[in-house]
């Protein structure tokens, strides 16, 4: 996988596989805070028609723990369609550290730099 470095940010496109429409990518930024796979506004989970799991705790960066629906996808990651949780919140998307976990993350914090993970 690979991505680019934007205002001091690592952003990776990640491709949604969705049933019966054409792959959708969104742009994530890594946040190695977040230990959860991906986050995205609640929005964008119910115009993807994300399916829900279940209500999760979750301590976000505020420092607050609460209650945050846990939805299902379907992602192109590194060449392989991987089965990911999609927590519904927040204001952007986010990809944390449980989907980069047995993975090499390279960054060279540049302005348009490569980001890579292997």
């Amino acid at each position: 996988m690979e991505g680019v470095v934007r205002k001091l940010q690592a952003v990776i496109g990640i491709p949604f596989s969705i049933l019966g429409r054409p792959d959708i990518v969104i742009e994530f930024v890594v946040d190695t805070g977040f230990s959860g796979e991906l986050l995205l506004p609640k929005e964008a989970v119910e115009i993807l028609g994300l399916p829900y799991q279940i209500d999760v705790m979750s301590t976000l960066a505020d420092g607050v723990s609460r209650r945050v629906a846990l939805h299902k996808a379907t992602i192109s990651w590194n060449g392989e369609l991987l089965d990911v949780g999609v927590l519904a919140t927040g204001n952007r998307p986010l990809l944390g550290t449980a989907l980069l976990a047995d993975h090499r993350l390279e960054i060279e914090f540049d302005e348009d730099s490569i980001v890579h993970v292997y």
